[in-house]
């Protein structure tokens, strides 16, 4: 197991993985300044590195000083437009458009790289957004040979990662239209939550699960695929994977949560969720379950807690559903769930659990 401090099970940290590229237009992604030149080609190996990395599920954007009407209909013309997401086009600071992206599509700055011809705007994003990994125009042909664009495995989720952001955005454009209250959004989607044992083909987006989600892992651990199969076959342990869809189409999986049992003690060493659906309250729906589970067997439910400055969130979901502080070590909070009263299941969402549960 890896994870961000000394704990019952040490290791070591994650290293950086680029989730999201944003490109500079001018000069980067074509040869030639589009307003200036006309006409612009592409730069050789630009179209050929925006394909494979999204094949491999990194996303694109684009922040470039541009006309937008003009940029956008370039980058049709040369049959890129789809692959890029939120793009921010016009004349404001570089910093500020990777900013923006970074926001709309709720990923840490860390998870983000620069590619811009112009030293200048290069230091000006490496000065106010240190997270963020700037790269020269020159490099742009040689990133998906970098280790931080080679995720390790290549899942059906990451194949599909940029679809599913573009149903996200759908998502979040009719929720900003509607009038009424939270709940009654989330019970027009229709959403579908699954939460199952993890079979052998789940443990590829496992992994990437694991490295992928910072903001909401309650602990930072990160596992590889040999010891998500270590736990899935172990006797003291549970391995189980949340999946999410609605009327817009599936989320992918979703969830992670690692359980360690230990007699009547059952101790969630894991619970992370893809801040992909932070709005949805499915955090809390799995700890309902888990609460559920633990008081038909009988057994106390306690969580590992690991403050890493960015998963307060999951912190916040804990209390919420009842769950105390009972100890310290170091900086791993120990917490443990009142079992005596069980909220429902929010009836906005239709949950397929395990056979018999």
């Amino acid at each position: 197991m890896t994870q961000n401090a000394v704990g019952p099970e040490d290791g070591r940290a994650a290293p950086k993985t680029v989730k999201c590229v944003v490109w500079d237009l001018d000069n980067t992604v074509w040869d030639g300044v589009l307003l200036e030149d006309g006409p612009v080609p592409l730069r050789p190996g630009v179209r050929e590195t925006i394909e494979e990395l999204d094949r491999r599920g990194i996303l694109h954007s684009v922040a470039s000083r541009n006309d937008r009407e003009a940029a956008t209909e370039a980058l049709r013309g040369h049959g890129l437009l789809d692959y890029f997401l939120v793009p921010q086009i016009g004349w404001g600071r570089k910093s500020a458009s990777v900013r923006a992206i970074a926001e709309s599509l709720n990923l840490g700055l860390d998870a983000f790289a620069f590619v811009d011809d112009d030293g200048f705007e290069r230091e000006e994003v490496a000065f106010e957004l240190p997270q963020v990994l700037c790269v020269d125009a020159l490099e742009a042909a040689d990133l998906p040979a970098r280790a931080a664009f080679n995720p390790r495995f290549i899942t059906e989720d990451s194949a599909n990662r940029r679809l599913m952001y573009r149903a996200d955005q759908v998502r979040q454009n009719v929720e900003d239209e509607f009038a009424g209250p939270q709940e009654a959004f989330l019970a027009t989607l229709d959403m579908r939550l699954s939460i199952s044992h993890a079979k052998e083909e789940d443990l590829k987006r496992g992994e990437e699960l694991t490295v992928r989600t910072n903001q909401l892992n309650t602990t930072g651990y990160t596992y590889s695929y040999e010891e998500l199969d270590a736990f899935r076959r172990s006797p003291d342990h549970e391995l189980l994977v949340a999946r999410l869809e609605d009327r817009y189409g599936p989320y992918g999986t979703i969830g992670l949560i690692l359980l360690s049992l230990d007699g009547d003690v059952w101790t969630i060493k894991l619970l992370l969720m893809s801040c992909r659906v932070m709005s949805r309250g499915v955090g809390s729906i799995v700890i309902t379950y888990l609460r559920r589970r633990a008081r038909e067997a009988n057994a106390r439910l306690q969580a590992e807690y690991l403050p890493n400055g960015r998963n307060r969130m999951m912190f916040v979901t804990y209390k919420f559903s009842r769950f105390k502080e009972i100890g310290r070590e170091g900086d791993l909070v120990r917490l443990e769930a009142d079992l005596d009263s069980l909220q429902p299941y929010p009836d906005y969402v239709r949950l397929d659990l395990p056979e018999g549960e």
